[in-house]
């Protein structure tokens, strides 16, 4: 039987009502200044009316019915008097529904796409992941980016350019504000439900912006960690990036801008557990504004059957029978890869082989002129796959890294790990799986690096074993369920976050919501 629907009018009175209704609850609609109850309900046969709650909220009463066979229904009556505040609170995420197709735009910079920046990164590899699956679970995606080689289509998704600058002191580095009007035109009319930034950078401004004209929620992904400090007592070390490319007194207005920027967004992505507790340290956002974005690896582009004699050969100089340490990543002064040198000194025996590109290339060469490296310049695809799993071990000197996107792809390839005990590495190898997916040394000690290298070295039952423990654990980690989580749990986290304050932001102005306006009056 389709739903009746019964409105009751504010001048007449529950005696009115049909005799459905009990007759013990005739009381006047309009003494008490109600506004219209619509009431729907299936097979009606006896009400019974419950108040809930105090004044100050919504009433809400809850009316069972039971039909010939015993059978039940709820129906649900919100009555509202005047002067009582409304309840607009917003849907929990979990009632989001998580199937219906979103439109996200993502503010990336710089460009996942552009081979203009010629290095190996962990970033451009998880943009270009998340796109795909987005795409892939019925999402329309428009990505603002740097204009520098963009292509003409991504897996379907939208891609506009927006004119660049490089960054002065890391000239390989393009930016870009991206607020021209075509820009903030295109996204207006793409109304997305929500937009994506990642950070830090120059573009996350303007997408910031555009986010507040449209009244958009906001997603800001930390992906390149620049001011890292410790505070002993009130002395301050500073480190990475700033001190390293210009000065180190820049570290406390960079927290600052940190700070603005993620305090207005509704949600913060960090890759690591590291990078979370090191922004929720220095106040950058609340606690409870910052989650996980999953790690994620393609298990079947990094994989130990991409091994090859002939990138061995290439890899090792010529030496196969070598040992055989590979790098990937970009080569920046940050990277801390000048270790790498002290380390080899006493590694006589072993070959290098450092596989990207970066602006400290050029340093590094001269750096290790006088030893067997080997310095490939930017490998895609079969290529670096193969260079992956053609190695004997994968160094990681760097303590700056917010996840480590290129340790997973060599765990993944059936390469055992050393890298620095710092950053985000340790949520990929931790304290738990030391010896046996990998090694952590202690940041800035040969000795400590040294003594968890040398057994892998000279024992391939070792490197054998560890190797294959770490492709296991590698496979449980997979870019599709990465991307549905963040889709499906991140963003709703975000849209429930920004409904709340929009609501929190709207309460002292509801009385003029219901405030009667009174018309002019007519001159005649």
């Amino acid at each position: 039987m389709p739903n009746s629907s019964l409105s009751l009018p504010t001048s007449s009175s529950y005696s009115l009502l049909p005799p459905l209704f009990n007759s013990g609850v005739s009381r006047s609609c309009a003494s008490r200044k109600r506004k219209p109850i619509t009431l729907n309900c299936v097979n009606a046969r006896s009400l019974q009316h419950t108040r809930l709650r105090s004044s100050a909220e919504l009433r809400i009463m809850r009316v069972r019915s039971s039909n010939n066979e015993g059978s039940s229904s709820n129906v649900t009556i919100r009555e509202h008097n005047e002067g009582e505040e409304e309840d607009i609170s917003p849907t929990p995420p979990e009632k989001e529904a998580n199937s219906r197709p979103r439109r996200i735009a993502l503010f990336v910079e710089p460009s996942p796409f552009s081979w203009v920046i010629n290095y190996v990164s962990g970033y451009k590899n998880r943009f270009q992941n998340f796109i795909k699956y987005l795409r892939e679970m019925g999402d329309e995606v428009m990505v603002v980016t740097t204009h520098e080689g963009l292509p003409e289509e991504f897996y379907g998704a939208k891609l506009i350019g927006s004119r660049s600058f490089p960054l002065p002191w890391y000239r390989n580095v393009p930016l870009s504000l991206a607020l021209s009007p075509r820009i903030i035109s295109a996204v207006a009319t793409f109304k997305p439900d929500i937009i994506h930034a990642s950070s830090p950078g120059i573009m996350v401004f303007g997408a910031l912006l555009i986010a507040k004209l449209l009244s958009v929620p906001i997603v800001m992904s930390y992906h390149t960690h620049i001011p890292v400090f410790w505070l002993f007592g009130f002395v301050e070390i500073y480190c990475r990036y700033i001190p390293r490319y210009t000065f180190s007194w820049l570290v406390t207005p960079m927290w600052l801008v940190l700070k603005f920027l993620h305090r207005a967004a509704d949600l913060t992505l960090v890759p690591s557990v590291a990078i979370a507790n090191d922004l929720e340290a220095a106040r950058v956002t609340a606690a409870n504004r910052i989650r996980l974005w999953n790690k994620g690896v393609d298990s079947e582009s990094f994989n130990p059957r991409f091994r090859s004699h002939e990138m061995r050969l290439r890899l090792s100089n010529g030496e196969p029978d070598r040992p055989l340490i590979v790098h990937v990543g970009r080569l920046g002064v940050e990277k801390n890869l000048d270790f790498l040198k002290s380390v080899m000194d006493r590694l006589p025996e072993a070959r290098i082989a450092f596989i990207g590109d970066g602006p400290y290339r050029a340093e590094l060469e001269q750096i290790f002129h006088s030893m067997p490296a080997i310095f490939t310049g930017m490998l895609q695809g079969e290529e670096l796959s193969q260079a992956y799993a053609s190695g004997d071990i994968f160094v990681m000197p760097s303590e700056s890294e917010t996840l480590g996107f290129v340790v997973l792809e060599a765990m993944s390839s059936g390469l055992p790990v050393v890298a620095a005990r710092a950053g985000g590495i340790p949520d990929i190898i931790s304290q738990e799986q030391q010896g046996s997916t990998g090694y952590l040394y202690n940041p800035g000690d040969i000795d400590d690096c040294l003594s968890k290298l040398k057994p892998l070295l000279h024992d391939q039952q070792l490197r054998e074993t560890i190797g294959k423990a770490a492709r296991a654990e590698m496979e449980k980690y997979d870019w599709r369920a990465a991307t549905r989580k963040v889709r499906n749990e991140q963003y709703n986290a975000a849209i429930w976050i920004w409904r709340k304050k929009r609501a929190q932001f709207l309460r002292p102005f509801q009385w003029l919501l219901r405030r009667p306006l009174r018309s002019p009056a007519v001159q005649t």
